[in-house]
């Protein structure tokens, strides 16, 4: 009963939380320079022929107003039509959300498979060589920008040796894993450095703990105590920062989607902003805003199903 109280006034706090979203995003987006008409109709186009456009868009009224209209169609999930494909925008996130989805996920976890064991062996090989190993990759491959690390991806894997696809998304679940696995790997990189790092500092601190030595004193198999004493207790941490890293991997795909030519919300957004698609842009950043608070609720709630410890409040 505790977790649905603590479910319905987190989505109760949504409700402001989502109004200051659309006031920010509504008057940042106006704030893009160009004028969508003008480069709707091209630099050629006459003033008359621009004053129309710019008309049939509604952006020859006041800004009060325009964000008025926005709101009212937002309230009944309607985010108007794209200037650049002239098709409604809803349609077009229902076709890419769902890839751009399943890129985080599958970059989750890649880098859940890199920083587990690489994380224990760091720990319980603490200062030799193979953790100074796994420490220094990890802290170099921190510092390489993620277009830098798909980039050189692309052209290794993709472009030399021809293992992956160069572009596209994949027919099936399986050809889409594999379609997938350079973007998500790229993005798996630059978070599992963080990961590793995180994740190494709890497991040394957590076999310190009074309960890991009284758990070997009952003379418990290693792997037990390692798996249900110290593991456990030492992803905590790295749960919080999954969740909290899901809306940087969100942010990172609108790069990667673009190196690797995916057709996801990332290439829609790019696109977007250089046609100054204002509904489109709204609408993705939108919904990127609203889905990262929700996966923010769901951490916490594992959270507390991990450590019982834990109060909902």
């Amino acid at each position: 009963m505790q977790r649905i109280n603590y479910i319905l006034v987190r989505l109760l706090q949504l409700i402001p939380v989502a109004l200051g979203i659309t006031i920010i995003l509504f008057f940042v987006v106006r704030m893009i320079p160009g004028d969508p008409a003008l480069i709707r109709l091209g630099i050629r186009a006459t003033p008359e022929a621009v004053e129309n456009v710019r008309r049939q868009m509604g952006l020859d009224k006041p800004v009060i107003v325009q964000y008025g209209i926005f709101m009212a169609k937002l309230v009944k999930f309607d985010f108007g039509n794209s200037l650049l494909y002239a098709t409604p925008v809803s349609d077009l996130i229902a076709e890419r959300l769902p890839r751009t989805v399943t890129l985080a996920v599958y970059a989750t976890l890649i880098s859940i498979i890199l920083t587990v064991p690489l994380a224990m062996v760091a720990a319980f090989k603490k200062d030799q060589p193979v953790d100074q190993v796994i420490r220094v990759t990890f802290m170099v491959a921190l510092g390489m920008p993620q277009f830098w690390i798909g980039t050189v991806l692309l052209m290794i894997f993709s472009v030399r040796l021809s293992i992956f696809p160069v572009s596209g998304f994949g027919d099936n679940f399986k050809d889409t894993l594999w379609h997938l696995f350079l973007p998500a790997l790229t993005l798996a990189m630059s978070q599992s450095s963080w990961l590793v790092r995180s994740l190494r500092s709890d497991i040394i601190n957590v076999m310190k703990s009074d309960y890991v030595d009284f758990a070997r004193a009952k003379g418990l198999r290693e792997r037990f105590v390692y798996l249900r004493h110290i593991l456990r207790n030492a992803l905590l941490p790295t749960v919080t920062i999954l969740g909290l890293n899901f809306g940087k991997l969100l942010g990172g795909s609108v790069v990667v989607e673009k190196i690797f030519s995916l057709p996801g919300m990332g290439t829609l957004m790019i696109d977007a902003i250089f046609s100054r698609d204002y509904v489109v842009i709204q609408a993705i950043t939108f919904f990127f805003a609203i889905l990262v608070i929700l996966i923010n609720l769901i951490t916490d709630l594992l959270y507390s199903v991990l450590d019982p410890r834990v109060t909902l409040g």
